[in-house]
């Protein structure tokens, strides 16, 4: 595995985990928007993706963002970057290593409501039809 072209950071993860400074986000849990077990952690580079990724991530949780930084090796999401943004502007990542949560975005700006229900609806079609494909 390789690092990224030109990411440097800062890097965000969108969640409705409760998490605090110093904690680690590791591969291997359920993902925010399929149900299944994914061997990658994801991540971006943008607020807009990292805000996608709490406000669509299952659960009760508060929505968060976190600040994170990789504490290894990382790569272009080949589930974004290959298949709906080539070059990668939303600047998606992931990682088989843990990402050190490192503080939290107090203050973001949501999707409206109605790209929200459109996004959700679109993610309930796709698990009506077996789950989102994701290239794990």
């Amino acid at each position: 595995m390789t690092y990224a072209k030109d990411s440097t950071g800062p890097f965000y993860h969108g969640t409705r985990a409760d998490l605090a400074p110093g904690d680690l986000l590791a591969p291997g849990n359920r993902s925010n928007y399929a149900d299944r077990t994914l061997s990658w952690i994801y991540f971006s580079g943008t607020l807009d993706a990292a805000t996608w990724g709490c406000e669509l991530a299952k659960g009760e949780g508060r929505e968060r963002i976190y600040i994170v930084e990789p504490t290894g090796a990382f790569e272009d999401d080949p589930n974004l970057t290959d298949r709906k943004f080539p070059g990668n502007p939303t600047e998606s990542y992931r990682s088989r290593e843990p990402l050190r949560i490192v503080g939290e975005v107090e203050s973001w700006e949501p999707h409206p409501p109605e790209r929200l229900a459109e996004m959700k609806a679109f993610l309930a079609r796709l698990d009506a039809e077996g789950g989102p494909e994701i290239i794990d």
